[in-house]
């Protein structure tokens, strides 16, 4: 098993499966929007606010299981395998009572979020149901990620995207017979495509525990779960609240960015939903190499291995760059056809069209982040991305879509506009910082060992 496990270590076979999991993960919210697109397009905007809320959760669910990911990948690469079942079974068992609380604040405050968003009158009823439902069982969500970044960081990486497709399937199967009403089946909406959604996820959380079990060869000591070293929940938080820091940071100028085009009117909002539902398409490459990066990296960390650390985030970001630009091109081109599966809506088409056009210089910009970042957080340097992401989400993405989109009346362009400066600042920046080799002292195994 161990054996077998090392060798599974390329990019490739960690990557392939993860990219088929993302995909699968962005194609089940677009299949909840391009579902409700032919229910109505106001239900599109009401789920599109609502899910800007769940991101944040999801984002503060993943701090430890982006601690679990680093610290059990490090471990594996140092041959401390008991230790990295320890990690594992901590990180579970924080997760759990974390999210349970998060999951019942939602629920009992979800209007009152989606007021401070200032939503409008007529969405705010489909939103709250949406919310509501999806919000209080967040925690399932919640262990199926902790979970799946435990077998990934094993090598096990196809496991979780089998759970991916399974779940997958479950939830358009559920979409379908709720908001079209096949057999006599009521016609739910909203409320029916946050049923899916649930329903998929319990599903997906028994089959990937069922393979926690199956495939960690150490026994999990969840009987000992409360006498394990507090040193494990110290280092997860410390890799986690930091990379959570940078993410709540990103999810929270996106929902003050939401705001804003909120104040432009429905329609941008609605083809704010449509146009970043065709850019994850394009990002979603970057997103499964940043994430093979961040496990071999954190192997070679872990063994020692810092050169060979060092050129494999620089292969990456060059591949990641290629292919993002090589994907962004066609959409771009055929962007209002793809458009014209959401709505038929000609101003939201053109529109769209445009915001996708600037999409290509965006997202090489973002793959800089996502592979760096990522690299980073797999060394062990995960405070200094927090820092810049702070000060240019901000600084720059905030402040300049509302000077540009609002103030100057560019609207959703001016907002584009904004997010290309930020992801390319950023991204430059974090270049640096993997260039400079500060991260070579910060990992934590090597730590421990001194």
């Amino acid at each position: 098993m161990k054996e077998t496990n090392t060798k599974k270590l390329t990019l490739f076979a960690l990557t392939w499966p993860i990219f088929i999991e993302v995909l699968l993960h962005m194609l089940m919210g677009n299949a909840d929007i391009l579902m409700l697109s032919q229910y109505s397009d106001d239900s599109v905007a009401a789920v599109g606010v609502a899910n800007q809320i769940l991101f944040m959760l999801i984002v503060m669910f993943g701090f430890i299981a982006t601690g679990t990911t680093i610290l059990v990948a490090q471990y594996l690469g140092s041959k401390n395998r008991e230790i990295a079942a320890e990690v594992t079974v901590v990180s579970i068992g924080a997760n759990l009572i974390f999210s349970v609380a998060i999951s019942m604040l939602v629920f009992l405050f979800s209007s009152k979020l989606l007021l401070l968003m200032d939503l409008p009158p007529e969405l705010l009823t489909e939103a709250d149901s949406y919310l509501k439902i999806v919000g209080i069982f967040s925690f399932v969500q919640a262990l199926v990620i902790t979970m799946g970044a435990t077998i990934r960081s094993y090598g096990f990486t196809r496991d979780a995207m089998y759970v991916t497709i399974g779940m997958n399937i479950i939830n358009v199967i559920g979409n379908y017979l709720f908001i079209f009403g096949p057999f006599g089946i009521p016609v739910l909406g909203v409320e029916g495509v946050a049923i899916s959604t649930v329903t998929s996820r319990a599903l997906g959380l028994i089959v990937i525990t069922i393979l926690l079990f199956k495939r960690i060869e150490e026994p999990l000591p969840f009987k000992k779960m409360f006498r394990l070293p507090v040193s494990h929940l110290k280092n997860l938080l410390k890799i986690g609240i930091p990379s959570a820091g940078e993410h709540l940071s990103y999810n929270t100028s996106q929902i003050v960015i939401t705001y804003f085009i909120v104040m432009i009117g429905t329609e941008a909002l609605t083809t704010k939903v449509y146009a970043q539902s065709l850019m994850m398409f394009i990002f979603l490459f970057s997103v499964a190499i940043s994430q093979g990066t961040q496990i071999m990296i954190g192997h070679q960390i872990g063994a020692g291995k810092v050169e060979e650390a060092y050129k494999r985030c620089i292969k990456s970001l060059r591949l990641a760059i290629l292919i993002s630009i090589l994907t962004a091109i066609p959409i771009a081109f055929f962007s209002d056809t793809l458009l014209g599966f959401f709505t038929d809506n000609p101003d939201i088409i053109a529109l769209g069209g445009t915001l996708i056009l600037f999409t290509v210089i965006l997202e090489p910009g973002r793959s800089f982040n996502l592979v760096v970042i990522n690299a980073l957080r797999a060394a062990g340097d995960v405070r200094f991305p927090v820092y810049i992401g702070i000060l240019s989400m901000w600084g720059v993405s905030v402040t300049v879509s509302y000077v540009l989109g609002i103030h100057f009346g560019f609207g959703l362009v001016g907002v584009w506009i904004a997010m290309i400066l930020d992801e390319w600042l950023r991204g430059i920046i974090m270049l640096y910082r993997w260039k400079s080799r500060i991260w070579v002292t910060k990992s934590f195994v090597h730590d421990k060992a001194s």
